[in-house]
């Protein structure tokens, strides 16, 4: 207790210190210090005392206050750059630890909205900081050639401005204009723009002073022809050197412009209208001037202070002193060689697991250049389109039975105010300018939409004919999908790396249907930009592996439809993608029994609809009474039936039957009753099933109706397998033990479903490894599982914290302060019982070492009588009834362990339960072989590239495609790259003689075009596509 009470009392010695420093009012230090000691007395804080007081501190210094006669206001001015300097802490790890603290405060919502938009800010700023160091260093001269300062005499104390004051003057201008528009300012690509207003700003004034010869760099491109000769005079304004900078480092013209005539001017005036910058108003220029440019620079620094001081923001400035590398992290002196790009992953897009097989990562792009590309190619793309549907898409909607025109129109006008709400600007001054850049996006979406629906009306029409799409294109969450979807793409091009789920927040899209448009989208759109097919592969990937399992989703109505089984792996995923178990492709192994394995949905109308799947549900995961026969001398025998149709006549006035039986008789002699079903075509269905004949009796399973949840299940697994996979092989974990493990984690998600609400498919994967692991006696710790997890694309920091907020209710068991809730060991296995029993937050978890620091905050320990009455603790330690959030050891050894503990007994040698036969091993998912699909190249050239078809020889082009050029990798002469160039070259597609002679080439992929060869070539071309689409 002596030891505590020390460590309290040095603690608040330390605090007060840093009030004193900080010159803190009374108010905000007790509610600071009251935040601290309720955190610390439930949670272990790693780390310095001093730097989670900055954080309680910084939380009180943000509490609205009232002022007089100006209502309230945000905070009681202390900056944040003085708490961070005092505290001694960088702003890195204030940002670290602050996330931690809002989740142990329960901070609100717009406080922690309000945070990351701060780290957001400051994120940008470092990169465009990194970006502007180039830039001025190309117009302007090194500091290093700045003339000596010349004594002067009190009449003649203004000094003509240097290059390292322009340096930090035009910092300090565009830090300013970007934090006077909150709505862009973690814009990244309207804020670099608003960077090049800057220079345009300053270099104009800088060409225009007396001493611009000193100034600037007599190479840089952008100076008038003139400049170094002896008589060269600027002519009389305005200078715009926008253009060039924009041609010159990596701008868009037109988004420059429009920044600098909607934003900058605007703010320029102000300033010059309110004598912070002193000059000739009508020119915006002269502020260089020596008699003007000392108070602008003083004014600039003054405006610039109070608005950081009153907005709580970040002191950008900081990126200009010596200090800031140690502050933030951040290249040190102004002009600095050598810049780290430590920053400048947050803004990048990493490619996930699933992707890693056809993109690799891009290292050598900038942030900035990755953006403008992105905005760029979103340009290009959408260049002479209108945000209305063109004449084409017109007729298309007027075709069908049902024009949807109108209420399309009408749904795009509602969800444009919706969106445009959120986006409101605060303050007088820029009140609307929020809206506009909302209003700006939205109709680059708009364009987007209706340039995508018409090809995806295109497709549709490809694959089903003359049929009538008036029911899909009415479906509401298809169109709002479409346009959300669309929208997010813009976003993400302004503002990488996008900010979903917001957008479906904003329009209230459950996630379980807005993920059902991304495929199509990608499909239909060839000419999307590299990165954003990266983010919308991750978004994707996000509604597969949490939100789409969150409670109130629809994926639960779609699981309670089907009976509360979902189906296995094996159901969804076709033959040719499961290995065998040698780890081969099970194409003809006993693995293809499922010959009418349901396939991808690949219209529009199976995507959005529940059809059945026709799929054969083999008996797996079922007890073990059930799989071993009764009578030893009794047989089974599984009798199938394949799908046919049987085309009648029905007589007008005569009643339809859609559902019926029909008889068939085994092998052994036994008759068996099959439902059969009636068809749209006025046929009848026999539906495939499995039956069991046994001399008991006959067991019938009926078949379910799956739909589009066999496509997100058949997704969930190829995403699964890919993680799996790459776990296994950090861990070095054999396939044979990765199978079981694959049973284990498929076992968990068809039969215990609901493990899966409100948590995180990849906690329910480690969980697997860890429990398969153990019974095997081939033990891997949580700790080493948790590092090799870490190292994936995907994986975050949430993930080892569990929330349960509906269905099993469960809590963690208190732990010491001295224990991290990621252990760095678990249960030994020394006691030769594999059986997977709990993991121990006591007595096997390492306590800390002196001076020692936990990873992670950890619950702090409680005694019973904190707890109230009616809360009284199990034999376990764990408090009944209560909904916390707890680490993933907690949630396996309070929830999952208990579900599936019989089940992972099975698998073990020495446990009670290993006479029982062990259930059968699920086939593992394939490692895709070929592209995903067929990619474009280029905008200017019709050049795409395809993957080979898996089953012989790839076809030649039929008689109707002769003017197109195929080069088959590693198979075709050397001549078609020539005549491929050759085309590329003059714009002209190869002559009917030209095709003549490619087709007397001894090439072995020729074949005779045929009709029935044509035939046979389009059946692959739709099975490929099916198979592709995972």
């Amino acid at each position: 207790m002596n030891e505590e009470e020390d460590f309290l009392q040095k603690t608040r010695q330390g605090f007060e210190d840093l009030c004193r420093a900080l010159n803190m009012d009374e108010e905000a230090s007790n509610e600071a210090w009251k935040s601290y000691e309720n955190i610390s007395k439930n949670y272990t804080l790693e780390g310095s005392e001093l730097h989670w007081l900055a954080c309680a501190l910084y939380v009180a210094c943000r509490t609205a206050i009232p002022t007089v006669g100006k209502g309230t206001a945000e905070g009681n001015y202390v900056s944040l750059t003085r708490i961070l300097s005092c505290s001694e802490q960088s702003l890195i790890e204030f940002f670290n630890k602050m996330k931690k603290w809002q989740d142990m405060a329960s901070l609100p919502q717009d406080f922690c909205q309000s945070t990351e938009k701060l780290e957001r800010n400051f994120t940008i700023s470092a990169v465009i900081f990194k970006k502007y160091i180039p830039i001025f260093k190309a117009i302007f001269k090194a500091p290093s050639d700045d003339p000596p300062r010349v004594h002067r005499s009190r009449k003649q104390r203004r000094h003509p401005c240097t290059v390292a004051e322009v340096f930090n003057f035009c910092w300090i201008l565009f830090v300013n204009a970007k934090g006077n528009f909150p709505m862009i300012s973690d814009d990244l690509v309207n804020s670099y723009h608003l960077l090049l207003c800057a220079l345009d700003l300053v270099f104009s004034n800088a060409l225009l002073c007396n001493t611009r010869k000193e100034l600037l760099n007599p190479n840089f491109k952008g100076l008038p022809e003139d400049f170094n000769s002896k008589d060269y005079k600027p002519t009389a304004g305005p200078y715009c050197f926008i253009e060039q900078l924009c041609e010159l480092h990596d701008g868009l013209v037109l988004e420059a412009k429009g920044v600098k005539e909607h934003f900058w001017k605007p703010f320029i005036k102000r300033l010059f209208h309110k004598k912070i910058l002193k000059g000739k108003e009508d020119s915006l220029t002269g502020f260089f001037d020596p008699m003007n440019f000392g108070d602008s620079f003083a004014s600039m620094g003054r405006v610039y202070e109070e608005h950081v001081l009153a907005t709580g923001g970040l002191d950008e400035r900081i990126f200009l002193g010596e200090g800031a590398n140690e502050d933030i992290g951040t290249p040190g002196p102004c002009l600095c060689v050598g810049v780290k790009n430590q920053d400048a992953s947050a803004l990048k897009v990493s490619t996930p697991l699933t992707g890693l097989k056809y993109v690799q990562d891009n290292c050598l792009g900038t942030p900035v250049s990755t953006a403008m590309q992105s905005v760029g190619r979103l340009h290009s793309l959408l260049t002479g389109l209108k945000h209305r549907p063109s004449g084409r898409l017109t007729d298309l909607l007027r075709a069908c039975a049902r024009d949807p025109s109108e209420t399309i129109s009408t749904r795009l006008k509602d969800m444009c105010q919706v969106y445009c709400q959120h986006f409101e600007g605060k303050g007088e001054e820029n009140a609307g300018l929020g809206k506009d850049i909302a209003v700006k996006y939205f109709r680059l979406a708009e364009a987007l939409y209706y340039k995508t629906l018409e090809a995806v009306i295109d497709q549709e029409k490809e694959r089903l004919g003359d049929t009538d799409l008036s029911g899909i294109l009415e479906q509401d969450v298809f169109q709002r999908s479409l346009l959300a979807c669309c929208l997010e793409i813009v976003i993400f091009s302004y503002r990488p790396p996008g900010d979903f789920p917001r957008v479906i927040h904003i329009f209230q899209l459950p996630a379980y249907h807005f993920y059902k448009v991304i495929e199509v989208l990608v499909r239909a759109e060839q000419g999307l930009f590299r990165e954003v097919v990266k983010h919308l592969n991750q978004v994707e990937e996000q509604v597969l592996e949490s939100l789409a399992w969150r409670g109130g989703s629809p994926l639960w109505d779609s699981v309670r439809e089907a009976k509360n089984q979902p189906p296995a792996c094996q159901e969804v995923m076709p033959p040719q993608h499961l290995e065998d178990g040698n780890g081969d492709s099970s194409a003809g192994s006993s693995f293809s029994l499922l010959a009418s394995v349901s396939p991808s949905p690949t219209t529009l109308l199976d995507r959005y609809s529940s059809p059945p799947t026709g799929s054969a549900r083999r008996r797996l995961f079922v007890d073990a009474s059930f799989d071993t026969p009764s009578d030893p001398s009794s047989t089974t025998t599984t009798v199938r039936t394949s799908q046919a149709i049987v085309t009648t006549t029905i007589p007008a006035g005569q009643t339809v039957v859609t559902m019926a039986t029909a008889t068939v008789t085994a092998n052994n002699g036994q008759t068996v009753t099959i439902p059969v079903q009636a068809n749209e075509n006025g046929g009848i269905t026999f539906i495939p099933v499995q039956v069991s004949v046994t001399g008991q009796g006959t067991a019938i399973k009926p078949i379910k109706k799956l739909g589009s949840l066999s496509l997100f299940f058949r997704k969930v697994y190829h995403m699964a397998s890919v993680r799996l996979r790459d776990l296994c092989a950090k861990l070095d974990i054999s396939s044979e033990l990765r199978r079981k493990i694959w049973t284990c984690f498929e076992y968990s998600l068809v039969q215990c479903t609901e493990l899966m609400m409100d948590r995180h498919l990849d906690q329910l994967l480690m969980c697997a490894v860890y429990v398969m692991t153990k019974v095997t006696k081939e033990d891997k710790s949580f700790q080493n599982i948790m590092k090799c997890y870490r190292s994936q694309p995907q994986a975050s920091s949430s993930v080892s914290t569990v929330s349960r907020t509906q269905s099993l209710s469960w809590t963690s068991s208190p732990l010491p302060r001295s224990i991290s809730p990621l252990p760095h060991s678990l249960p030994p296995s020394g006691s030769g019982d594999s059986s997977p029993v709990p993991m121990c937050s006591t007595s096997t978890l390492p306590a800390s070492q002196p001076g020692s620091i936990p990873s992670t905050p950890t619950l702090a320990p409680s005694t019973s009588s904190s707890l109230p009455p009616s809360q009284e603790q199990d034999k376990e330690g764990g408090v009944v009834g209560e909904e916390e959030r707890g680490d993933l050891i907690h949630f396996y050894n309070r929830v999952y362990i208990k579900q599936m503990r019989h089940f992972a007994l099975r698998y073990s040698p020495s446990s009670p339960s290993a006479g029982v036969q062990s259930p059968p091993l699920c086939p593992y998912p394939s490692l895709r072989t070929s592209s995903p699909r067929r990619v474009l190249l280029s905008h200017n050239h019709s050049i795409y590239i395809s993957p080979h078809k898996t089953t012989g020889s790839p076809p030649t082009p039929s008689t109707t495609a002769r003017d197109k050029i195929f080069y088959y990798i590693c198979s075709s002469p050397s001549n078609r790259l020539a005549e491929i160039n050759s085309m590329i070259r003059t714009g002209e597609t190869p002559t009917k003689k030209r095709s003549m002679q490619l087709e007397e080439e001894p090439s072995p992929k020729r074949v005779c075009p045929d009709n029935q060869t044509a035939l046979l070539r389009r059946l692959q071309d739709v099975a490929n596509d099916r198979s592709s689409s995972h």
